[in-house]
């Protein structure tokens, strides 16, 4: 029997030798304004392996709304306003939620959100053979910083005052409940996000971060171990320092920059570990490399890094890409499957 979308990622991130990479594409709202065509063809020859679940709670469904990535103002579910410069991109909170901490008291966290629909998350699920991950992100870092502006976060970190592990406190509660809540759904994986890296380090000392955020995603990641579910991660930058510990807590899968890191050392530290999902470097080759180089890169990953699976071909097609190299990319992953089934 051939195997379907589900198992072949299932096999990824478990080390099974699956018959072929899986693959996926994210694309951003910029793509779908500048290159609805390209975009398209892309998705209708390459199709995803990975499918993310519809975010359907008993009051209705709670969509992605299109006013998010427009130029202008934006206010999102716990009321941070969002100021976006360009559009067909996520803006910046500039007016924090919590302007002082005598603000703490107001703050209203959606729970809502976690009143699921399960009878139809669960049918959806059923009705598909691609992998799918719950519909929402668990992500405190960026909560955080929505709710006081990465600027001032960073002071709180420094200064550690009571107030600001209180606001740690509600924020960790609301997304463990969130994680509780699609673990009990037919979901194949729950999903964290938050960009801890920078171009060349992480963000913040990798012991603040094992002190106050790593126990937050190993409670998430408990979570969805014990409903039998994987754990997928996505986070921008340099984060080689703390992907040991991600594989500590269980994370099958991590998105992240590896050209910046570098293949080498990823490979030396994380090969056969954990699932690299992605990514191609959207900063360089696909805005700027000609295809031809990006065939390359993808050819280095799947040398470096392959390891009787662990490997997701995942690319973003972003602010900046290019239309062929993005196809580049899926169909270098075609390419490699093909020579290899041709040479058993």
């Amino acid at each position: 029997m051939m195997a379907t979308p589900r198992d072949l990622v299932r096999k990824a991130v478990e080390f099974d030798r699956p018959p072929r990479v899986p693959v996926q594409l994210w694309s951003l709202p910029w793509a779908e304004e500048r290159y609805p065509a390209e975009l398209s063809r892309i998705r209708e020859t390459y199709p995803d392996d990975i499918v993310s679940a519809p975010c359907l709670t008993r009051s209705g469904f709670l969509p992605d709304p299109p006013e998010r990535y427009r130029v202008g103002v934006f206010r999102d579910e716990w009321g941070c306003i969002f100021t976006n410069a360009q559009s067909g991109v996520m803006g910046q909170v500039h007016t924090p939620l919590i302007a002082d901490w005598d603000d703490l008291g107001k703050l209203r966290t959606p729970d809502y959100y976690h009143d699921l629909d399960r009878a139809g998350i669960d049918a959806f699920c059923r009705g598909e053979d691609r992998f799918v991950l719950a519909g929402v992100w668990l992500r405190p870092f960026e909560r955080l910083q929505f709710l006081r502006t990465t600027e001032t976060l960073y002071m709180d970190l420094a200064e550690r005052r009571p107030e600001f592990f209180e606001l740690l406190r509600r924020v960790h509660a609301f997304y463990r409940a969130e994680a509780e809540a699609w673990a009990e759904t037919a979901v194949d994986a729950l999903c964290l996000m938050d960009d801890w890296g920078g171009q060349s380090s992480l963000l913040v000392r990798p012991a603040l971060w094992r002190e106050v955020f790593k126990p937050l995603y190993r409670e998430y990641a408990e979570i969805a171990r014990r409903a039998g579910k994987h754990v997928f991660f996505h986070s921008d930058g340099h984060i080689a320092d703390i992907i040991p510990d991600m594989i500590e807590i269980g994370v099958s899968a991590v998105n992240a920059q590896i050209f910046c890191m570098g293949l080498d050392r990823l490979a030396a530290t994380a090969r056969g570990r954990i699932t690299f999902w992605g990514e191609i470097d959207r900063q360089h080759l696909l805005a700027f490399a000609p295809p031809d180089e990006v065939v390359r890169a993808v050819r280095d990953v799947h040398a470096k890094l392959e390891a009787g699976g662990g490997l997701i071909g995942q690319c973003e097609f972003g602010a900046g890409a290019r239309p062929e190299n993005v196809e580049a990319v899926f169909r270098t992953w075609r390419e490699i499957d093909g020579a290899r089934a041709a040479s058993i």
